[in-house]
């Protein structure tokens, strides 16, 4: 289960209304959702990896969707978008029709994009960081605050996000982010737990 910020638990009880008695779509980690005309994807559990490709054919990570966060082909203008779960993942099909005919649905997956633009923003803020130690520590720390499972060490993250994953979302190499994640870690500011997954140990876990 993925800790949810306390200022997104009001979200969390009124999605949990909208995917009650629905049929959600399973799918294991590493496949491909399938995006669809008219319709957005809502994840109930599990996560999501957005991502394009570039003119140089690199893959670009834009984002990721976690519970009760939404993703679709109604929220894109990139042609080269594509989303894959990165764990085993549940999801559920709204088409947008039944969105903007029942208001309340509305309302609140407005406030569930509310929440991806946000991320969006502090990621493209992230890119505007002059010294890569610095994005990868504000990679991190937004993750953290945003996915994080409060554990003994900090907070969990339980993500399945390659040291390429985070490369990609922040226009370096796999060789510097890996350098960096053992910098951090020389410094006590991250962690491994038994698993072998990143523990942020300094930020608040309430």
């Amino acid at each position: 289960m993925v800790y949810t910020p306390s200022g997104q638990q009001g979200l969390r009880s009124s999605l949990e209304d909208v995917y009650q008695r629905r049929d959600l779509v399973h799918l294991g980690a590493g496949s491909k959702v399938p995006l669809l005309r008219n319709h957005v994807w809502l994840v109930t559990r599990g996560m999501v990896k957005l991502s394009c490709m570039n003119e140089q054919g690199d893959d670009l990570l834009l984002g990721l969707a976690g519970p009760n966060e939404i993703f679709g082909e109604p929220l894109t203008n990139i042609d080269l978008y594509e989303a894959t779960t990165i764990g085993d993942s549940d999801l559920l099909c709204l088409p947008m029709d039944e969105i903007e005919s029942t208001p309340h649905l509305a309302i609140t997956l407005v406030k569930a994009m509310t929440s991806r633009m946000r991320q969006s923003e502090a990621l493209i803020a992230l890119l505007g960081l002059r010294r890569i130690e610095e994005r990868v520590r504000g990679f991190l720390e937004l993750l953290a605050q945003d996915y994080g499972q409060p554990c003994d060490q900090g907070l969990l993250l339980n993500l399945r996000l390659t040291h390429q994953d985070i490369a990609n979302a922040l226009s370096t190499t796999r060789v510097t982010v890996t350098r960096v994640l053992g910098l951090l870690r020389e410094e006590g500011w991250l962690q491994l737990d038994d698993q072998r997954q990143l523990v942020v140990s300094h930020l608040p876990r309430g």
